[in-house]
């Protein structure tokens, strides 16, 4: 049977609404990361493209994730799928964060005319001369 061919069948009358959900966060998932692949493609430079594929893996790969919850339910490999949302949401941005951080501080511009926003006094830390340009920060 093909791709097709199964979601009319699941959702004919004679398959369940955990069914029918499963599919719905798996095709949710594959949409998600298909736009995160779109957006790595075609965004100008590295923190946009940061932006568009840890949003996007992170809501896809947890949308299928979830699926496999809703499909096996408590058991063992429904509760692997739970654990890996969880670490997913967890380590995602965070990852992704510290991506754009290492960019920043390597020198790495962004496309156009945008720049960093410049630090206030509360911002900057006790231990750093104040007397620092926005080039040095």
């Amino acid at each position: 049977m093909t791709n097709i061919n199964i979601i009319f069948v699941a959702l004919n009358s004679t398959y369940s609404l955990q069914n029918i959900s499963v599919i719905f966060f798996i095709l949710s998932g594959c949409f998600f990361l298909s736009v995160g692949t779109l957006g790595l493609l075609r965004l100008p430079d590295v923190y946009n493209r940061l932006h568009a594929t840890s949003k996007s893996t992170t809501l896809g790969a947890a949308s299928i994730f979830f699926s496999g919850f809703l499909h096996y339910g408590f058991q063992g490999m429904g509760l692997t799928s739970l654990v890996g949302v969880f670490f997913l949401f967890l380590t995602a941005p965070t990852g992704s964060h510290m991506i754009s951080r290492a960019a920043q501080k390597m020198g790495v511009e962004f496309s156009g005319d945008v720049t960093f926003p410049p630090l206030s006094n509360s911002q900057i830390p006790s231990n750093v001369d104040v007397t620092l340009d926005e080039t040095e920060i």
